[in-house]
């Protein structure tokens, strides 16, 4: 169901090799210790997804961007992923979605990445209590993304 919504998301990309391993992502993913994941649903359809799993310490994200958090609290959560599919999208689903991964979640910090060509996608995350707090480029053929980090607590 995830690999579906992906290519409903991203059909105008999927010539791309990046997008076209989504599926090791899925697998990547939810073999972490912590992987949690929800789905919207409409009536039976899937609207969209939104994954992630907490980060082992020494391997946050914001390391590499020479980001410390404030508090010294650093246990992180990251988001990997959240995706709606276009016919949903402008409705909240994805902020409903996320709101609903990070719900209790005992970590310090949630941490996501953003691709750099995409500030609207950022600003989004602004208002949802993120800030930039640097750049990376995980893989060889994927975008450079922003590296955005929020406080859950602390």
């Amino acid at each position: 169901m995830l690999i579906d919504v992906h290519a409903d998301a991203y059909a105008d990309q999927m010539d791309d090799p990046f997008h076209q391993r989504f599926a090791w992502f899925v697998d990547h993913w939810s073999g972490m210790n912590g992987f949690s994941c929800v789905v919207a649903y409409d009536a039976e359809e899937p609207a969209g997804f939104a994954y992630g799993a907490p980060l082992a310490t020494g391997r946050e994200w914001w390391r590499s961007a020479g980001y410390e958090p404030i508090s010294g609290r650093t246990t992180t959560y990251a988001v990997s992923e959240v995706m709606v599919r276009p016919r949903w999208r402008k409705q909240g689903v994805s902020e409903r979605l996320h709101e609903a991964l990070l719900e209790g979640r005992a970590e310090d910090l949630a941490v996501l990445l953003v691709d750099v060509t995409h500030p609207k996608v950022r600003e989004l995350y602004g208002a949802w209590g993120y800030a930039k707090v640097g750049e990376q480029q995980p893989f060889a053929d994927s975008p450079v993304y922003a590296v955005m980090v929020k406080t859950l607590r602390g």
